[in-house]
């Protein structure tokens, strides 16, 4: 079952999970708590998961912003658990990220995925994410 998951509601079991569902991801990358990701001060992220016999098995989010060029969503931490893939969990979830930003009035949604995670862009590009020609930077402030 998808949930979305927002600031009203408290999730203190389901921290752990998603901590170590994130590191499957992205090991070496340090953490923030679901209280602090879904505080009033961080109100445009939704997070979503997938729970399966009370187990978190997969985890994305969207962060939604307005710039002059519209109303956009960029969705970030897509991961299913190892054991739990080949299942259509991550279709699922993007595919709820989607309808939401639907609901929402988005007139983008944005990601990004590496070149070697051949099963999310085969993903991606079936619920229509098209590849653009652009470069991506990053600044590390931290």
């Amino acid at each position: 079952m998808i949930k979305i998951l927002d600031d009203k509601s408290s999730y203190p079991d389901i921290d752990k999970a998603v901590q170590d569902l994130f590191k499957q991801l992205s090991p070496n990358k340090k953490q923030i708590t679901l209280k602090k990701l879904l505080s009033d001060q961080n109100n445009p992220l939704i997070f979503a998961y997938y729970q399966e016999n009370d187990n978190v098995t997969g985890i994305a989010s969207m962060c939604l912003y307005k710039v002059i060029s519209g109303y956009k969503g960029w969705i970030e931490d897509v991961v299913v658990d190892f054991n739990c893939r080949g299942k259509g969990i991550g279709e699922k979830l993007i595919t709820s990220l989607i309808d939401t930003g639907k609901k929402k009035g988005v007139s983008e949604i944005y990601l990004f995925t590496e070149d070697e995670k051949k099963a999310a862009i085969g993903l991606y590009s079936k619920l229509g994410f098209k590849q653009r020609n652009s470069r991506l930077y990053n600044l590390k402030m931290i």
